[in-house]
């Protein structure tokens, strides 16, 4: 089966070592499930990282797809902390064009998608790319962006991605980028609100148990009053999950800067 691994992230750039520094210490738990989940995706042997992300070139009417070229042979996506303080840390990686050209002819005939051209991650990619990677220095990447088209939609388009991968012989995994409510705490960076938690305690218990239904029907009050960020990215990874027999497994989630850091991973 070409679709060989599945995962939430959470992105906050603290988690790179010389950007947390002491405060890695009040997410151990993240920093630890990361390196799990590491550990597990290297067992899997990819070829290929389909990452989304809430924080690219988005679009709101149309999903995207980061086709940015190899140019002269050499890596097309690069990675920097630059924006956080951090001169540093840097990455490259190899966008995957035949896999994500394919992608587009079979999405665009299914429901609105654009091509961007970006060679700069965005820190939604960059942070779990830092941690997934570190033995995988030459699999491929496929940046997506979710848009504001319905939450069905987003199910539909993780589906059409996971059809269209039933037709390759690579190895693809698939990581849904994103943190749950910027809420929890009265010192959170979107202020406090009540919501926040409910509304995580809410997606976690339906992740765990498979209730895709539930979290399609979650209030759209709610959704915006806890502030999120990654629902849509784990809709388009349970929508490519859909017809696969999978165990969800929650290895950590903790909120100690008043938002909710969730890392989970889609066992097969």
């Amino acid at each position: 089966m070409p679709l060989i691994f599945g995962a939430i992230c959470p992105h906050p750039p603290i988690l790179i070592p010389t950007i947390g520094q002491d405060n890695l210490k009040q997410i151990s738990k993240t920093k630890e499930a990361l390196e799990e989940l590491e550990n597990s995706l290297y067992s899997k042997k990819p070829d290929t990282i389909i990452i989304v992300s809430p924080h690219g070139n988005l679009t709101s009417e149309a999903f995207t797809i980061n086709h940015s070229p190899v140019i002269n042979q050499q890596p097309s996506l690069k990675v920097n902390f630059k924006d956080f303080g951090d001169l540093e840390t840097t990455l490259e990686f190899k966008n995957d064009l035949g896999l994500g050209y394919q992608l587009r002819e079979r999405l665009e005939t299914k429901m609105p998608v654009v091509l961007t051209t970006e060679d700069e991650l965005d820190h939604g990619s960059t942070v779990p790319l830092y941690y997934l990677t570190q033995h995988l220095k030459e699999v491929k990447v496929i940046p997506i962006g979710y848009s504001l088209q319905s939450f069905k939609d987003h199910l539909d388009f993780g589906h059409q991605i996971r059809k269209q991968l039933d037709k390759t012989t690579k190895r693809v995994a698939i990581i849904a980028s994103g943190d749950l409510s910027h809420r929890l705490t009265k010192d959170a960076p979107a202020g406090y609100s009540a919501k926040g938690k409910e509304f995580d305690d809410k997606l976690i218990e339906f992740l765990k148990n498979k209730k895709t239904e539930d979290i399609l029907k979650l209030d759209k009050k709610l959704i915006e009053e806890a502030g999120e960020c990654g629902l849509r990215s784990i809709l388009i990874l349970l929508g490519a999950f859909s017809e696969i027999n999978y165990q969800p497994e929650v290895l950590s989630y903790e909120s100690p800067f008043g938002v909710g850091y969730l890392t989970a991973n889609f066992s097969l």
